[in-house]
């Protein structure tokens, strides 16, 4: 073998050594292999794929949350109407559910079909017997069909489920003042003014009780 032969099988050997080095080192460029994004909503598509995302898509409302929507609107612009229409097919969909219920016992006050309010807030204490909200509904429309018995007792419920919430003391300071006992009123009208004195209508009728003693 002479010395340039030599020569190119050493070239040679060097040329193979490091091809094969590179071949299993993985540090080529490899076809076939997906990128992965490193965050939920890092885009796979490029600028001129913008919908080529990761994320989650964001979850329309369901049927329900919609009819309850398009119920507080309604009231909003004063189509009450149409809100109960909403809200039917709320209840429709689930006669147990409790916003529905609640959305539909204010509506029925408001068209004054009373015992229809006060099924609505029955219902709803027979799926949530501490719903203080209720209790206090439920004794305004017992108040206003003249069972003030039973509208007592339900008011005195709702203030013991939630003794902060000024609006208990305020509606069983009504249903007081309408029975004629006064000064009870006037303790609960009180009440209601020390826990939330934006109720100008509670000062108003303390003034009013105090005036006359």
């Amino acid at each position: 073998m002479t010395t340039f032969q030599l020569f190119l099988l050493i070239v040679a050997g060097g040329v193979f050594y490091f091809f094969f080095k590179q071949l299993f080192s993985g540090s080529y460029p490899k076809r076939g292999v997906d990128f992965e994004a490193k965050l939920p909503n890092e885009q796979i598509g490029g600028v001129n794929r913008p919908d080529k995302i990761f994320s989650t898509p964001e979850s329309r409302p369901t049927r329900m949350e919609e009819l309850l929507h398009m119920a507080d609107d309604a009231v909003k612009q004063g189509d009450m109407l149409e809100a109960r229409k909403a809200i039917q097919s709320a209840l429709i969909i689930d006669a147990d559910n409790i916003e529905a219920l609640r959305r539909n016992g204010y509506l029925q006050i408001e068209f004054e079909n009373f015992n229809e309010a006060r099924e609505s807030y029955e219902k709803i204490l027979s799926l949530d017997a501490n719903d203080d909200l209720a209790e206090d509904s439920l004794a305004n429309v017992l108040h206003k069909l003249g069972d003030d018995e039973n509208a007592v007792i339900h008011h005195q419920k709702a203030i013991a489920l939630d003794p902060k919430y000024a609006p208990h003391y305020f509606n069983y300071a009504n249903t007081l003042y309408d029975m004629g006992k006064k000064e009870e009123a006037l303790e609960n009208y009180t009440k209601a003014y020390e826990l939330d004195s934006s109720l100008s209508e509670a000062k108003k009728m303390m003034n009013e009780l105090e005036g006359e003693k």
